[in-house]
């Protein structure tokens, strides 16, 4: 399968272009070479992820883990890169930890637990190099839980891709429940929720549920609504709820989606989301079409840049179902987490 070797340029030269990005007006010449060299070096990691995604599928499969585990791969999106340099200015593009994401999604945070500890006593040459409990640590500004394992991929058979970074959530159902209705809801609004912006009370709505959830999963409590009983979770949901019409908001979601491809066993997909007109478009390719399928990926991100309100993303995660699964605010629907959230409150 042919991926895109990491740019035979210096760190310093591709960080600088991070710098560009975050400063420069995109009409200029400056702009684009630094915009293309950032989309170079993300292209990279898709090299790593596939390694770190075959791993993953492979101890979940002998693993016997409940349910019906969801395991997904993405490149972050190049907007979602360049407001993420621009809201921590010290990082470099380098060093971001997750331009190569994989996702697991189980059915208890003891399972959880089980593949953490896998990873743990795993005899390989990636370099763990940080681990991130937000399930035992939740975020206290938004709420957010689940587990994050960062790693520096080494591979002496294939050294070109020695470096770069890998993100691996590792999460429960509960908490993909809640994280996709954050993104969901954020687009819907034009708020950037996930980024901890946006209307205080959709913020705090959030952040209740996610404690109610902890209650569900015997966790820690979110911290700022821990001397809250779970009785009280639920009442003060129900109360900001009253105020903000939330679940009559949410029950509103639909999009149309349009397949630009057949389904027959696809091993990428290109997404993109027209949030104004409530549209989504699904373009598929099979495993030896990377580069067509990186190269429609850079051409719509270059919309999306410029200003078009569409939200476009890469992912393999199996058949259409399963990316749907394992992406659902890319079709803005949270049908799930609002059936749940109901069903918690109303017993």
């Amino acid at each position: 399968m042919p991926f895109a070797c990491v740019p035979n340029i210096s760190k310093n030269k591709i960080n600088k272009a991070g710098d560009i990005l975050i400063t420069s007006d995109p009409s200029e010449e400056i702009y684009v070479n630094a915009y293309d060299l950032a989309t170079q070096w993300r292209a990279a990691h898709a090299y790593p992820i596939n390694t770190f995604q075959s791993l993953l599928r492979k101890k979940i499969r002998e693993g016997n883990y409940k349910g019906d585990p969801i395991v997904a791969q993405r490149l972050k999106r190049m907007p979602t890169i360049i407001d993420k340099l621009k809201r921590y200015p010290a990082m470099n593009l380098t060093t971001m930890q997750d331009i190569g994401g994989l996702r697991a999604v189980l059915n208890s945070i003891e399972d959880v637990n089980k593949l953490r500890d896998e990873y743990r006593n795993v005899q390989f040459s990636h370099k763990l190099i940080r681990e991130d409990n937000y399930i035992l640590n939740p975020r206290d500004s938004d709420g957010y839980r689940s587990l994050h394992l960062i790693y520096k991929y080494k591979n002496i058979r294939n050294p070109d891709y020695d470096g770069l970074r890998v993100e691996l959530q590792i999460r429960t159902k509960y908490q993909h429940l809640w994280a996709t209705a954050v993104e969901t809801m954020g687009t819907f609004l034009g708020q950037a929720l996930k980024s901890r912006q946006g209307n205080q009370d959709w913020l705090d709505f959030f952040a209740l549920i996610s404690s109610a959830f902890s209650y569900i999963e015997n966790s820690p409590q979110i911290p700022k609504y821990s001397n809250l009983s779970k009785k009280e979770t639920f009442r003060e949901i129900i109360k900001i709820n009253k105020k903000i019409n939330a679940f009559v908001t949410m029950s509103g979601l639909s999009t149309a989606v349009q397949f630009l491809s057949e389904n027959k066993g696809y091993s990428y997909h290109l997404i993109v989301l027209d949030s104004l007109e409530k549209k989504v478009s699904i373009q598929s390719f099979d495993r030896d079409s990377w580069n067509e399928a990186i190269f429609a990926y850079d051409q719509v991100e270059k919309e999306a840049v410029s200003g078009n309100k569409i939200e476009p993303v890469l992912v393999s995660a199996g058949k259409i179902e399963n990316v749907r699964k394992a992406y659902p605010s890319f079709f803005l629907d949270i049908s799930d987490f609002l059936d749940l959230v109901r069903e918690l409150i109303i017993n």
